[in-house]
Order: structure tokens, then C-alpha cells, then sequence
């Protein structure tokens, strides 16, 4: 599929979020399997060797993350604590995600993934507000030019003029990077499903309860997605 960016992009991907020990048990029992994991290592904490092991069997592909505290990290991680959990579990991931304010702080492991052909995700969350399309397509260049396969964004769309910000900056022909794109709050469910039709690569669901508002249940977005 050929976006209206003109970027070559991978079929739309559903992605089940591990946040908890609920939603870990709930990923190794699942019959219907998504396209890939995203496991928040940021609120799995403490990884047991039990957990681990019960990570290390999980049936797809993971998306590795350990969430900056200023864009939603849980338990206030240090910056060596989130370095440590994601090294510990690079090995495991088809995708590392790290927070664009972060890459200097991660330049090594971000060369060390792609040394391995670990996809390197770079997001930007805003719980505030949706910026300008022009900001966010600026945060886009940037995140290619650091070296990203995919640009993840999630903001704060409580308002149609928000959502339509997002939805301008997803269909931008000034972007030529596959996107990653969401709304959090209360038109954070419509915006996802808009964004997964518009070509949003990873699209991502609960297994068990919503990790934020407007995060949709994977029954819901799996249908959304014909599957």
C-alpha cells in the first residue's frame, strides 16, 4: 500500500497492549492473536524470572517500550532503570520503541537495535493537547532523520477541532515516514478508528482494561480492521 505520503508502508498491524499481569496472562491464553505485543515494561515491574519466562513464550511479535515519565511512564523510572529494562528484553523485540525526546539518552541501545534488525520506533505523547499538523509534521522529519522506521504519535483529542489536527497531520503529503497515529480522551476511540482506515501502521488495543481513555478493546479494533 502506497499512503498519500507516498511512503511505501507495512499493512496496517494490530497491536495488543501488556500493561499489567492481567493483560500478560490474558496474552499467553489468547486464541485470537494479534499482529503484535507492546509490552510496557514500565508497569510490569517487578519482572519476576516467572514473568520473564511467560514473556519469552508469548506467540507474536513484541513491541518493546519502558515509557518516559513526562509522557506517561508508571512508577517515576530513572533514565538507567528504563535503559536496564529494555536492554534485558532487546532480544526478544521486533520492535524497540523509544520516546523522541529520548534518543540521545538511548543512542547506544538505539545502534544496538538496529545492529540486531530491531525495528526502532520513535513516539511523542502529548496527554495535553494535539499541536499544530505543522508541529506535528515537524516532529515526523525529525524522527526520520534520527533514524526511525515509524513515528508514533498520541494526543489529547477531547474536541472535534483536535481530532481534525491529528487526522490533517495523518494524511499530510509533507510526511514520508509510516505513522503510528491515536487520540487520547473523549473522542480518543473515533480517532483511532479513523486513523487505522487512514493508513495508521500500529494500531493498538486493550486486552483487558484501557491503559488510557479512548483506548479501544482489541475485539472492537479487530473488527474495525476486518479481521
Amino acid at each position: 500500500m502506497t499512503t498519500r505520503r507516498g511512503v511505501k508502508a507495512p499493512q496496517a498491524k494490530l497491536v495488543a497492549v501488556i500493561a499489567s499481569s492481567a493483560d500478560l496472562d490474558a496474552a499467553a491464553a489468547t486464541k485470537q492473536r494479534p499482529d503484535l505485543f507492546e509490552l510496557r515494561l514500565d508497569s510490569l515491574l517487578p519482572i519476576t524470572n516467572y514473568r520473564e519466562k511467560k514473556i519469552c513464550r508469548l506467540p507474536v511479535p513484541l513491541i518493546i517500550t519502558a515509557r518516559d515519565p513526562r509522557e506517561g511512564g508508571i512508577g517515576n523510572l530513572s533514565l538507567e532503570t528504563r535503559h536496564a529494562l529494555l536492554q534485558r528484553f532487546l532480544t526478544q523485540a521486533t520492535f524497540l520503541d523509544v520516546e523522541l525526546r529520548s534518543v540521545r539518552d538511548f543512542r547506544s541501545l538505539l545502534a544496538e537495535a538496529k545492529k540486531r534488525k530491531v525495528r526502532r520506533i520513535l513516539s511523542y505523547h502529548n496527554f495535553k493537547s494535539t499541536p499544530s499538523s505543522r508541529s506535528l509534521c515537524a516532529k515526523a522529519k525529525q524522527a526520520k532523520a534520527l533514524g526511525a522506521d515509524i513515528f508514533k504519535v498520541a494526543t489529547r483529542t477531547d474536541s472535534p477541532a483536535a481530532l481534525s489536527r491529528l487526522l490533517d497531520f495523518m494524511t499530510s503529503k509533507n510526511v514520508h515516514l509510516p505513522i503510528s497515529a491515536m487520540g487520547i480522551g473523549k473522542l480518543g476511540g473515533i480517532s483511532r478508528l479513523l486513523l487505522a482506515r487512514c493508513g495508521s501502521v500500529l494500531n493498538y488495543a486493550a486486552l483487558e482494561r484501557p491503559n488510557v481513555e479512548g483506548q479501544l478493546s482489541i475485539a472492537v479494533l479487530r473488527s474495525a480492521l476486518g479481521r
